[in-house]
């Protein structure tokens, strides 16, 4: 049992938590909903006031029906986009991570140390266009794919691997012993068991390729080829921004990404909390 100071601290402590989390997540939030609902010369000002007049829906159908409507073939390029990249990731990262946890030799422990060393070495933009260039693939959805795999692959396979040697060997040598093959063992019994961290390296990933502004600029120019975040460029020029539109665009970018977060926030913290404790 706990006394009574401990108990008032304890209870001291979460307020504090909870006014911090707040200001840092819901005051940005709100200040976004704000702006998006001001006229362009309230929202000039930049003051985090309530507006005249409630202009928020009138404010984002300006926004989606901009440039004949190609919102909504920047929401199509980055969910194609995103949807790829984190089917190839999760797809050869379990796979890589099953060969490398399992087999555990130094064949597995170097090639795991080769794509460990993707996560500290940055992207380097030049070179990576000189390669898609000769590939013929620049300027292509498949080559943008392609750029995502590689820069999660390390990440995922680190959360995969982590995972997996939780999962006790027993259960592998049971299903050999009745006569399974090594893909039957992954599909039928691995994959099942890492349901958390897969939905932990779906959700985190999404979020960072969805919302991804450098990647598509340098690797995927084109009015085809528009993205989500890049559609932010439409209302700012060199002189005047618009800054009510532009909020309104922010808006309409974190409805998907914030969609997914809530959908999957209870398996996300359950993934990384299994992690953290197992691991």
């Amino acid at each position: 049992m706990r006394s009574r100071k401990e108990q008032v601290t304890y209870t001291l402590f979460n307020v504090l938590v909870f006014f911090f989390l707040t200001i840092i997540f819901i005051v940005p939030f709100v200040y976004i909903i704000l702006m998006a609902s001001m006229s362009s010369k309230e929202a000039a000002l930049l003051h985090f006031n309530l507006p005249a007049k409630n202009l928020f829906l009138q404010n984002l159908k300006e926004v989606i029906s901009y440039g004949d409507y190609r919102m909504f073939r920047a929401l199509l390029n980055s969910t194609t986009l995103t949807v790829c990249s984190v089917t190839l990731v999760v797809m050869f990262g379990t796979l890589f991570a099953f060969v490398a946890q399992r087999k555990n030799d130094k064949t597995a422990s170097r090639l795991m140390s080769l794509l460990i060393i993707g996560l500290m070495i940055p992207p380097a933009v030049v070179p990576t266009i000189f390669l898609l260039q000769n590939m013929n693939i620049y300027k292509t959805m498949f080559g943008m794919i392609m750029i995502d795999v590689a820069l999660f692959m390390p990440f995922a396979t680190l959360i995969f691997r982590t995972a997996m040697a939780t999962i006790p060997r027993d259960l592998d040598e049971a299903s050999f012993i009745d006569g399974a093959t090594p893909l039957t063992i992954f599909f039928s019994v691995i994959l099942p068991l890492l349901k958390p961290a897969i939905v932990t390296v779906v959700v985190t990933i999404s979020v960072n390729i969805f919302n991804d502004f450098v990647g598509p600029l340098y690797f995927l120019p084109g009015a085809k080829n528009i993205t989500a975040p890049l559609t932010l460029y439409s209302f700012i020029s060199q002189f005047s921004t618009q800054w009510n539109l532009l909020f309104s665009n922010v808006v309409v970018v974190s409805i998907i990404p914030l969609i997914i977060f809530i959908f999957f926030q209870h398996q996300l913290v359950a993934g990384m909390m299994g992690g953290a404790i197992k691991g």
